[in-house]
């Protein structure tokens, strides 16, 4: 039996960026750029390629081998990276303008996806490796609402891991 009270619960995102202790060429780059909470998150997929062999003899079935696994794209949806401070981070902006300007190397940063109930407790945890910035839509301004937010953070990353909260 499903508990219906668990599925009206109000979930959010909180994404939190590190810097590898491996990835950083330029020892005055931030190791971590803050803490984002965001409304919705997509991409938390693993996909393994599966390919068949037909074995010689074997009429009843072919024989499934494991091959690469794929990760997809994590999409943030709106959203907002804070520092320590409070206070919105430029170092997310200036991580993006620094890919996308052709700085080498590129950081890349490690993170942590985590879904919290509504008392901002961590009810599950994914872990991915290697982030990139992949797309950015910034907010859309309205002095009537105030609204400051990342519409949508795409991040281009290497491997995502389920991990205990």
């Amino acid at each position: 039996m499903i508990d219906t009270a668990l599925l009206a619960t109000a979930y959010r995102f909180r994404v939190t960026f590190i810097l590898p202790s491996s990835g950083a060429a330029d020892p005055a780059a931030p190791t971590q750029l803050g803490s984002g909470g965001f409304q919705e998150c997509t991409g938390l997929e693993v996909e393994m390629e599966v390919s068949e062999y037909s074995e010689g003899g074997r009429n009843d079935g072919v024989v499934q081998r494991a091959g690469r696994m794929k990760v997809a794209r994590l999409v943030l949806k709106r959203g907002m990276v804070i520092g320590d401070t409070g206070r919105v981070v430029p170092e997310l902006w200036t991580w993006i303008a620094e890919v996308t300007g052709g700085v080498r190397p590129i950081r890349r940063y490690d993170g942590l996806v985590q879904l919290l109930d509504a008392g901002q407790q961590t009810v599950a945890a994914w872990a991915f490796r290697r982030a990139l910035p992949a797309k950015v839509v910034g907010p859309q301004l309205n002095a009537r609402t105030g609204e400051v937010a990342i519409e949508e953070l795409t991040l281009a990353h290497e491997g995502l891991r389920m991990v205990t909260p």
